[in-house]
């Protein structure tokens, strides 16, 4: 049981969407993005190209600078989502990443170099990245 947030878990629900087509369509698709997720002092790297997800590394605080973009919400917030998920098989509409960027103030989707143009990539590819932490439904989470 991988435990949120440590690469296990980021493999484990990679390996979910990989191997399930319905995550690869119905307004999702072809996704060519490095991103960061951030989870109070942890760092990890997704690459997502074409219609998969090709790895999950932890990296360091400046290495977000190298990413198009990063998501950073406070720990419980992303357990919120990531149990909401669970219990719906999907996020419902208060849990997905565009409710939780547009309803902060301070956004979910960032760069280090306030870069609109790679910022911008996250509302690109929003559905498939949805489908991305979707597929963690299926993944038996611990935190």
């Amino acid at each position: 049981m991988p435990q949120f947030p440590s690469v296990d878990w980021f493999d484990a629900v990679r390996d979910v969407f990989n191997n399930d087509e319905a995550y690869h369509g119905a307004g999702g698709g072809a996704c060519d993005t490095r991103f960061g997720i951030v989870v109070g002092k942890q760092y990890f790297r997704i690459v997502m190209e074409g219609l998969e997800c090709t790895s999950a590394t932890s990296i360091r605080k400046k290495d977000l600078a190298e990413l198009d973009f990063y998501l950073e919400m406070e720990p419980a917030l992303w357990r919120g989502m990531i149990e909401n998920i669970a219990e719906n098989g999907s996020a419902n509409l208060d849990y997905t990443l565009n409710t939780l960027d547009l309803d902060r103030p301070e956004r979910l989707a960032k760069s280090v170099s306030g870069d609109q143009y790679k910022e911008d990539l996250f509302f690109r590819y929003n559905q498939t990245l949805q489908f991305y932490f979707d597929a963690s439904a299926r993944i038996e989470t611990t935190f």
